[in-house]
């Protein structure tokens, strides 16, 4: 029996390349010549890069062709505002059940209550890895203000600009509302023309993205192979297996549980059906780690396989992937009190109830302002720390582990965002995967 892995399902095919890239990263390459290997990672990493460059190619078109004709479609000031307020009601909600989740987890597992010794290693570590200047450039000089620039991001002063700065797909969103909302008014001569010429623009921009997708195995492979041969997976068992578990643990629970639950309360949607339906862009947003370079095949997926409509889909994906950071604010209060905790350790003081709630606010805040911000967790975990007396330098404790943890929490914020497009579509009356048959 002939097996062709090009036959198969896309989630079949990026599982497949996934196993291929730990196998390849921890078995093959580390006993292969050592100019081989160099070189078959760089190949791997253009060949990644490539691939991310093609995804992030799309996401300014797709989401100023997908605002503008859903913001169109949904007609009336009251029917943006609707739709609007339920969408910011969700992810405040599911943000703020992630946060507790990670509250409730650290503060149960207790990872940061370990030997004093090994405790003022792991903090003598972590100062020697931001005095390397690699992680401390990323945080120096942050404070609350980065609270206050996502109001500056919003009004870009300079469209184009903005539409070249990942940064800034917050101003992309509004500038597009704003077009959708005032094209909508024009006369109806006008308006049937623009709304032709956006969703015609949508259609095709939907095309070229689903052809990109059919290289995504090989572009997993290409972004996961370096990541896997170069993390020190035996340091980061050794000194933060607890750590790592609780987060892991976490992202599961709210992942698997809360977001399920959420689809079961809201919607008619079955779970399972969902899971299994946005398994591909789960699997993208672990090897991408980007929101924003996997909203094409997001909104693709929601789209055309969960059948809901373009117009809900326009208006909360791209919201969601700018402002929707479940995973992210989960991982900072874990982090944030797993420090705390190594300072309790060698004889610091526990943080208080009133200042543990500070960090659940302070937490679901930042995930949001910062979310453009590159490095926008650690950004976040830096304005955090002071607000609670602890140093911005112990950030340096999990820097080993940030990348591997980024990938999946993007996955759980990727998730989220479709469960809120399900949500939101039911509320609005859609009945998501109706006209979808329900197999394997």
């Amino acid at each position: 029996m002939k097996i062709n892995p090009l036959k198969w399902r896309l989630h079949w095919q990026i599982i497949f390349s996934l196993t291929l890239s730990f196998i390849s990263g921890v078995y093959l390459l580390p006993n292969l010549d050592a100019t081989f290997v160099d070189t078959w990672i760089y190949l791997s990493s253009f060949v990644g890069e490539l691939f991310m460059n093609a995804l992030k190619m799309m996401i300014i078109p797709l989401i100023v062709t997908s605002m503008i004709s859903g913001v169109m479609q949904l007609g009336s000031h009251s029917g943006i505002g609707s739709i609007g307020t339920k969408t910011l009601l969700y992810y405040t909600f599911s943000g703020l059940c992630a946060v507790l989740i990670g509250l409730i987890l650290v503060n149960g597992l207790q990872p940061g209550q370990i030997e004093k010794e090994t405790a003022l290693a792991m903090l003598g570590e972590a100062a020697h890895t931001t005095s390397e200047n690699q992680l401390f450039e990323k945080v120096d000089n942050r404070g609350t203000n980065d609270l206050l620039d996502i109001f500056k991001r919003m009004l870009p002063t300079n469209i184009f600009k903005a539409a070249s700065d990942n940064g800034q797909l917050l101003g992309i969103i509004v500038f597009s509302i704003f077009y959708g909302f005032f094209a909508g008014r024009l006369p109806d001569t006008m308006k049937t023309f623009q709304l032709q010429f956006w969703e015609t623009s949508q259609s095709i921009i939907l095309n070229i993205t689903e052809f990109i997708i059919r290289f995504a195995p090989i572009g997993v492979y290409g972004l996961v192979l370096p990541i896997v041969f170069n993390a020190p997976i035996g340091d980061l068992i050794q000194t933060l297996y607890w750590f790592f578990i609780t987060v892991l643990l976490g992202l599961f629970i709210h992942m698997f549980i809360a977001l399920s639950l959420c689809l079961k309360l809201f919607t008619k949607v079955n779970p399972i059906t969902h899971y299994k339906t946005m398994f591909p862009v789960i699997l993208t947003a672990f090897s991408t780690a980007s929101s924003s370079a996997t909203l094409p095949l997001t909104i693709d997926t929601v789209s055309l396989k969960a059948n809901v409509s373009k117009k809900t889909c326009a208006f909360t994906l791209p919201l969601g992937a700018t402002i929707n950071m479940d995973g992210t604010a989960l991982y900072e209060c874990i982090v944030v009190l797993f420090i705390a905790q190594l300072y309790a350790s060698i004889g610091g003081v526990d943080l208080t109830l009133g200042q543990q709630c500070l960090v659940v606010f302070l937490a679901l805040t930042t995930s949001i302002g910062v979310a453009g911000i590159p490095a926008a967790s650690l950004v976040a975990i830096a304005i955090i720390l002071p607000a609670v007396g602890l140093p911005i330098e112990a950030i340096g404790v999990v820097w080993v582990t940030d990348r591997i943890l980024d990938m999946c929490r993007t996955s759980v914020n990727v998730f989220s965002d479709t469960v809120a497009a399900i949500v939101i579509a039911h509320s609005e009356g859609e009945e998501p995967y109706a006209q979808v048959a329900q197999k394997d």
